[in-house]
C-alpha cells in the first residue's frame, strides 16, 4: 500500500529530528508521509521565518508511478521512478540520512540484502522499518511491488552497520550507520547505547 501504520510515526519522526539530515533520500515515496513530516519538522521548527525558502533535499524513489501527485511533487526536491534494485545504484549523491520504511518486507531476502548495502552506500545513516509479524499482502492499487516477500528479523541486519533497534510493539525500527551511537543517545538519555 502506499502506505504505512500510523504505530511508528513517533520513533520514526524521533529518529529524523535528532539528527537533522541536510539531505534525506526516502526509498517508496508511497503518499509522502515521511517525506512531508521531514519537510514540515526539518524546515519549520529552526527558527527561520522565511515558509518557503527550504535549505534542505528531500528525494525518493517510488516504482509505482502512478502513486505520484502534485502533493509528492511539492515536498520532494527530485523523485526518481523505477523499483530501488535498478534506481540505488545510479544515484550517485550522498545523504545524510535513508529511509526505508514499510518497504524491505516487499524484497526476498538476497535482493533485501542488495538493497540494504545500496542505502549504505549512498546513506551516511539508514532508517529500517518492517512489521514485526509477517502477514500476506498481494499486490494492491494496480501494484505488484506491494506483495510482501520476506519476513525481516534483527539478525538478518546485524552484519551490516552498527545499529540500534528503537523500541516497538508493532515494527521492527533500526537506525544505521555512522550516527547510530549518537542518535541512540540522545532519543533515550542514556549514556551508552546497545549498538551491534
Amino acid at each position: 500500500m502506499p502506505t504505512s501504520h500510523p504505530m511508528q510515526i513517533n520513533e520514526i519522526l524521533n529518529m529524523i529530528m535528532t539528527l537533522k539530515p541536510k539531505s534525506l533520500l526516502d526509498i517508496g515515496v508511497g503518499f509522502g508521509k515521511f517525506g512531508f513530516l521531514a519537510r514540515e519538522y526539518l524546515e519549520l521548527w529552526d527558527g527561520r521565518d522565511n515558509y518557503a525558502d527550504w535549505q534542505r533535499r528531500i528525494d525518493g524513489i517510488e516504482a509505482h508511478e502512478s502513486y505520484i501527485t502534485p502533493l509528492q511533487r511539492q515536498i520532494y526536491n527530485t523523485i526518481h521512478i523505477g523499483d530501488a534494485r535498478q534506481v540505488l545504484p545510479r544515484i550517485q549523491d550522498q545523504y545524510d540520512l535513508v529511509l526505508l520504511v514499510d518497504i524491505i518486507e516487499h524484497f526476498n531476502l538476497e535482493d533485501g540484502l542488495a538493497i540494504l548495502k545500496q542505502c549504505l552506500r549512498v546513506g551516511h545513516n539508514l532508517v529500517v522499518a518492517t512489521p514485526r509479524t509477517f502477514f500476506a499482502q498481494k499486490e494492491a492499487f494496480g501494484n505488484p511491488f506491494e506483495k510482501h516477500q520476506f519476513h525481516w528479523q534483527e539478525q538478518h541486519f546485524k552484519p551490516l552497520a552498527p545499529m540500534f533497534v528503537y523500541p516497538n510493539n508493532y515494527s521492527l525500527i533500526l537506525f544505521m550507520g555512522q550516527d547510530a551511537q549518537a542518535v541512540y543517545l540522545r532519543v533515550t538519555g542514556q549514556e551508552r547505547g546497545p549498538i551491534r
